[in-house]
């Protein structure tokens, strides 16, 4: 919204465009707040974004374009949802031409580059009642494609290390395992990261992943209590999920874990269980968040009541809770948010394990390093507010 704003200011006839799935139940709130956006494309980017390039090459009315909302004589009008695509293996390789290099990228700390992000699948089927993408869905690029993509940004870029952004990379076993075969086979030797579901993977199936370059997987936990799992149809158990973390260590991958505080049910009992599952597996990194009800999700239904769009999309911040449970208060869920992290930080188990592992990982040092000074900033100087 602020480039758009810088955009008009250097000339006011710029064309501006944003996206954000996240607020697509609610276009005409986007565009009211947002003045100097001209165009929000709602989803479906892949589809959607050629269509705007061409009427606006060519001057015709956006109105007959599918999922957008748009600026018309000083009205806003949404049109109709877009017809998804297809096949998801069918988009060429992004325009990375364009980009001169991979420099000014990275996550977190600017550690391994060069560094990209890339997407191997689109959506998730799993029914996460807090999950603005739950319920939608797969759509997998086949593994010669995605082998194609990095062999690419290798002999481009040099690239070292890439994170696959999808939300369950591990849904299909097979895909993984052609991935990793082809990486080692033609000895790409990038390091990757991946998010997933602990119940999607296994012990065979983390060591073959280590040895084609995984350094890191990222599982969304959500609580250490069976009860608030339930609650929030997250289809996963507590055991599942203490496995997955054991085996990954058992590789030598690290493990970065999401736990969200303030799922319906949520007391201080649950809440105890969570900070108890964090201590006996001590993953890597952890990010604890509390629950936001996303528009669009059934935790938005279920807190804000159905059809409700008038929520303040400005205040929905991980960080800081706008509902609470009825048993604990926003106060106390954002309460709950910092002892967790308070928990970690002062566990000397937690330092130790972490240092058994760049001893026996040297290459990660200058990355522990870094999240090391991260965290004391952080935690000691900001409080963790809009901090993970």
């Amino acid at each position: 919204m602020r480039t758009a704003r810088l955009a008009k200011e250097i000339d006011p006839a710029i064309t501006t465009v944003g996206i954000c799935w996240t607020l697509r139940t609610m276009p005409e709130a986007v565009m009211d707040q947002a003045p100097d956006l001209d165009i929000y494309i709602r989803h479906e980017y892949e589809v959607v974004t050629p269509h705007i390039i061409s009427s606006i090459a060519s001057g015709t009315d956006l109105g007959g374009i599918s999922g957008i909302a748009y600026r018309s004589d000083r009205r806003i009008n949404a049109t109709n949802d877009a017809a998804p695509l297809d096949d998801y293996d069918s988009l060429p390789l992004p325009a990375y031409d364009l980009l001169p290099s991979l420099e000014p990228y990275f996550v977190t700390a600017p550690a391994g580059k060069p560094f990209t992000i890339l997407y191997t699948s689109k959506g998730c089927p799993f029914r996460c009642s807090f999950c603005t993408v739950a319920g939608t869905a797969w759509k997998p690029r086949s593994a010669d494609r995605i082998v194609e993509e990095m062999r690419y940004l290798k002999e481009r870029y040099h690239l070292r290390t890439a994170s696959f952004f999808d939300e369950t990379f591990t849904l299909d076993r097979k895909r993984v395992a052609r991935v990793c075969e082809a990486l080692m086979t033609e000895e790409l030797e990038i390091n990757w990261y991946c998010n997933t579901r602990a119940h999607l993977v296994d012990r065979e199936m983390l060591a073959l992943m280590k040895r084609a370059g995984c350094r890191g997987i990222s599982y969304g936990i959500e609580s250490g209590s069976q009860r608030i799992l339930d609650s929030c149809e997250k289809s996963l158990k507590v055991e599942q999920a203490r496995k997955a973390i054991t085996w990954a260590k058992e590789a030598g991958i690290k493990t970065f874990c999401s736990f969200i505080f303030g799922l319906p049910g949520e007391d201080w009992d649950s809440v105890k269980e969570t900070l108890t599952f964090v201590k006996e597996t001590l993953p890597t990194s952890a990010q604890f968040n509390v629950a936001v009800p996303y528009p669009g999700t059934r935790l938005y239904r279920e807190t804000m009541g159905e059809g409700a769009e008038s929520a303040d999309f400005r205040k929905l911040y991980q960080d800081s809770a706008v509902i609470g449970t009825e048993a604990l208060p926003p106060d106390d869920l954002d309460r709950a948010r910092k002892l967790a992290y308070r928990s970690l930080y002062l566990n000397l188990r937690w330092w130790t394990s972490n240092l058994g592992h760049v001893i026996r990982n040297p290459e990660d040092l200058d990355l522990a390093l870094r999240y090391a000074i991260k965290i004391a900033d952080n935690y000691l100087v900001h409080g963790m507010k809009h901090a993970h």
